[in-house]
């Protein structure tokens, strides 16, 4: 039992009317009012011991019970009664401590402290050799702010209610202090020289990313669920995402177009214009159907097209076998007006007709 009683201590802090969160435990090393701890330099509480307090509260199956001068480590030894002065539900860690949240008072215990009849709040927790607090085992309103060593009869009391907050292992082989930096290093991302005093700095600084800054409990929020959640969002979003590999810009493709639609004007004219020279010079165009067949031509090529390749070759009107002049033995001869009326009219050369 000696050696349990240097591993468990009380601290006594004010308490102040009407408060419903309670510092417990300040943050960084402190010592008691009368000089404890004498087996270690001081105690210490910081972000990652409080960390794994906040978590073992969370799991609780009862809410915390705050008693009037450490009566329930008593009562089994002299009968009396523990009645609650308070209950509470959870911890919370900041910047300047740990807090136990969401403190209902009963109305006796609230007149009291009201009437300045009770004046502190003492909590009894377990800390390691090197005086790094490990766990919260009792809260009690008492007026006894000096008190130096727990009797037996309270430390086997202690024992016994230690052993239902936590497995007993838990306060006799703690987590490693390196081995706890070294995983919070790795989860914050903190280079591998970085301290604890780092490690408590980002940490703090995700507890109050978690919280959206409303002082809500790390407990209350789910980090495992978070994370799937984020990781199912970004598998979408990636699943979503266009492959730069398979589209063009804009301005790149209107170009593209442009070109394509140039070329495209350019070689349709060029069809047009051997198609139509090629008619008019065999006799499947007359001269005067030129205009009629480069307007059919523009807004349906194939229709142009299939008429040439029906229509007859007019081997008068593509030359004559005389070159233009009068067969040997003849004299020319004028037209008559008529015969000049219909040459003009179908574009046909007067003098390549006989009589």
């Amino acid at each position: 039992m000696a050696h349990l009683a240097h591993r468990i201590a009380a601290l006594t802090v004010d308490l102040t009317p009407g408060q419903t969160a309670l510092k417990l435990l300040p943050a960084g090393s402190f010592r008691a009012r009368d000089g404890r701890p004498t087996e270690c330099p001081y105690w210490e509480m910081d972000a990652a011991l409080a960390a794994a307090l906040v978590m073992a509260a969370a799991q609780r199956q009862t809410r915390f019970v705050i008693d009037y001068e450490h009566q329930t480590l008593y009562s089994q030894a002299n009968g009396q009664p523990a009645p609650a002065a308070g209950w509470f539900g959870s911890l919370e860690w900041r910047e300047d401590g740990l807090y136990a949240t969401y403190v209902e008072w009963t109305a006796r215990a609230a007149a009291m402290i009201a009437a300045l009849e009770y004046r502190y709040l003492s909590p009894v927790f377990a800390y390691d050799k090197d005086g790094r607090v490990i766990a919260l085992l009792h809260v009690a309103l008492t007026n006894n702010p000096a008190l130096d060593e727990l009797p037996e009869l309270q430390l086997a009391a202690l024992s016994r209610l230690a052993g239902t907050l936590s497995p007993t292992p838990a306060l006799e082989t703690p987590m490693d202090i390196t081995e706890l930096l070294a995983q919070l290093r790795w989860l914050l991302s903190l280079p591998a020289e970085a301290d604890q005093a780092a490690a408590q700095t980002a940490l703090s600084a995700l507890i109050g990313q978690l919280s959206d800054g409303k002082g809500m409990a790390a407990a209350s929020v789910d980090l495992r669920q978070l994370l799937a959640s984020q990781q199912t969002q970004l598998a979408a979003l990636t699943a979503n995402q266009a492959d730069p590999a398979r589209f063009v810009p804009i301005d790149t493709m209107r170009a593209l177009q442009q070109q394509v639609a140039s070329l495209s004007a350019q070689l349709q004219s060029g069809t047009q214009e051997q198609l139509i020279s090629v008619a008019l010079a065999d006799g499947r165009l007359l001269p005067a159907q030129e205009a009629w067949a480069r307007e059919l031509a523009g807004s349906n090529l194939a229709a142009l097209t299939s008429y040439l390749a029906t229509a007859p070759r007019i081997a008068a009107l593509s030359g004559t076998q005389t070159q233009g002049q009068p067969p040997a033995g003849m004299t020319p001869t004028t037209p008559d007006a008529d015969t000049l009326a219909i040459c003009q009219q179908f574009g046909l050369d007067p003098a390549a007709l006989k009589d």
